[in-house]
């Protein structure tokens, strides 16, 4: 009889709640009553509210457990697990748990159910088959494959990846580059720490795929110096890769070569804008530069450079591996593939969704996220990080897509969703924006290095109720000059959470 598999993730947040604990006393649990077992430490499935969650596998298919602390350990082998166990952590198979089965997932398809750093696992479900099909195809088929599915950039400009490689196609240079921009620095968001730790080799393909597209034979991950579990992952994951020949001089005995390194960010946030990026990754101090030229033309060191988001990289494997119509499918309009949202901040059932475009911001927090963690009424939402809009519960009916969100003033960004209870002060987020700018401004132009430290004093004036008229005119001058004259997003979205929260909530600024 073979041993019987049991799965508890790996990744940062599980063992944040105590999933290595878990782990250690599973085995030693099945060691001390004589139980063979095959522990799998493998990716989460982004269903946080039930972290650890524990799964073994079974002749049905994998049942799960969750959340396991520590203390239930023991119980679950009373009640008879690992095999069939009636115990009130039961969850039954996990393809019956709604809050996952009802989700569509593209990019995170894997995700929960392999081993992040077994190559057989990921080929076994599919991995590899899309750079396999790239291999045989010239890079002009490539880019008009991504180009055709509709793909726009998923860390927050959203602009459409197939232009932007063809524009680095199209550049003549004797070496491109690929770049990853996996400084994921917004507040509430986690999918690309989600996807890197939980299926590492996607991320991989995809940028192989776009180096083979472009014309590019280097990539480099930039990593967020605060994930260091990703690091762990990845480098194993690249070694890996490597000695397996999917990366290298010769992929698969192609003759085509495409090589992949990881660097680890400096620990600032203004680094996750691109161009800062690239400064960063030269081993200067990232600063913003102006453009043009654009980084597909004139990137790092110098060399057209195509820079893209975790998820916009890990998307691409699906679309060759599946076709562009597969993944344009989903979605509608201008808004194409999947949704990828993180429910974080004040809600009962954070984590992970994976839908097509088209959901409502109610449905995904009253529905995913079954409201407020507190019990009490949610007031406030905020979609698209700390720069993006407070929305009220008129405007949480909205469609959820790239479009919808700018005609209310609002923007998708990368997709984090953050839920704020009644007693949030709206006044004080407002000014958190500011001096949330204050701090993580790289200081290189005026509007944002000066105007959010004076924003943080005008709004303080405005609580204090000191000369509030006038004060109110000066934040929306303010506001409007960061707005049109700062050099990158940094400066130029800070006013859009400021906006928000005095139309919306100005009861909470003295009115």
């Amino acid at each position: 009889m073979s041993a019987l598999k049991v799965f508890v993730p790996r990744d940062a947040t599980a063992c944040a709640l105590g999933a290595d604990a878990v782990a250690d006393s599973i085995l030693a649990g099945a060691k001390g009553r004589g139980i063979e077992i095959e522990l799998v430490r493998n990716g989460s499935r982004g269903a946080f509210w039930l972290e650890p969650l524990v799964e073994v596998e079974t002749e049905s298919g994998r049942m799960a457990f969750g959340p396991v602390a520590l203390a239930d350990v023991p119980g679950l082998f009373e009640s008879g697990f690992p095999g069939p166990a009636d115990h009130a952590l039961g969850l039954g198979p996990v393809d019956g748990i709604d809050w996952l089965a009802s989700q569509q997932r593209l990019t995170f398809y894997r995700s929960g159910w392999t081993d992040p750093l077994s190559l057989d696992d990921y080929t076994r479900m599919g991995g590899y088959k899309g750079l396999k099909r790239a291999l045989d195809l010239s890079s002009q088929a490539i880019v008009d494959e991504v180009k055709e599915s509709g793909l726009r950039g998923r860390g927050g400009a959203a602009f459409p990846t197939g232009i932007k490689w063809q524009t680095v196609l199209d550049t003549p240079a004797e070496q491109k580059y690929i770049v990853c921009n996996a400084d994921e620095g917004d507040s509430g968001t986690f999918a690309d720490r989600l996807l890197m730790e939980s299926d590492p080799f996607q991320l991989i393909e995809g940028m192989t795929i776009a180096g083979l597209a472009v014309g590019a034979t280097e990539g480099f991950i930039y990593l967020r110096s605060e994930y260091p579990h990703c690091r762990r992952v990845l480098e194993e994951a690249i070694a890996r890769a490597s000695q397996a020949n999917w990366l290298g001089e010769d992929i698969q005995g192609s003759g085509k070569a495409f090589k992949l390194e990881l660097r680890i960010g400096a620990g600032a946030y203004i680094c996750g804008e691109e161009t800062s990026l690239l400064d960063s990754l030269e081993g200067k101090r990232g600063l913003i530069r102006f453009k043009p030229p654009l980084p597909a033309i004139e990137g790092l060191l110098g060399k057209p450079t195509v820079v893209n988001n975790v998820l916009s990289l890990g998307a691409i494997s699906t679309i060759l591996a599946e076709g562009a119509g597969y993944y344009r499918d989903f979605g509608t309009g201008r808004s194409r593939g999947t949704l990828t949202v993180q429910l974080a901040g004040n809600v009962r059932r954070g984590g992970l969704v994976e839908i097509p475009f088209g959901a409502t911001l109610r449905e995904l927090v009253e529905g995913y996220g079954g409201g407020t963690a507190s019990g009490r009424p949610v007031r406030a939402i905020q979609v698209g990080g700390p720069l993006g809009a407070y929305l009220p519960e008129s405007q949480w009916d909205v469609t959820l897509n790239y479009g919808a969100l700018t005609d209310i003033g609002g923007m998708l960004g990368h997709g984090g969703i953050v839920v704020f209870d009644d007693t949030v002060d709206m006044a004080q987020q407002a000014r958190f924006a500011m001096e949330f700018c204050a701090v993580e401004s790289c200081g290189k132009c005026t509007p944002c290095r000066v105007g959010s430290v004076r924003g943080v004093e005008v709004i303080d004036r405005i609580v204090a109720n000191q000369d509030r008229e006038f004060n109110l005119k000066v934040l929306d001058d303010l506001c409007e000059t960061m707005d049109k004259g700062s050099l990158c997003a940094m400066g130029g979205l800070t006013p859009m959470p400021v906006r928000s929260a005095l139309k919306h909530f100005p009861a909470d600024f003295g009115a």
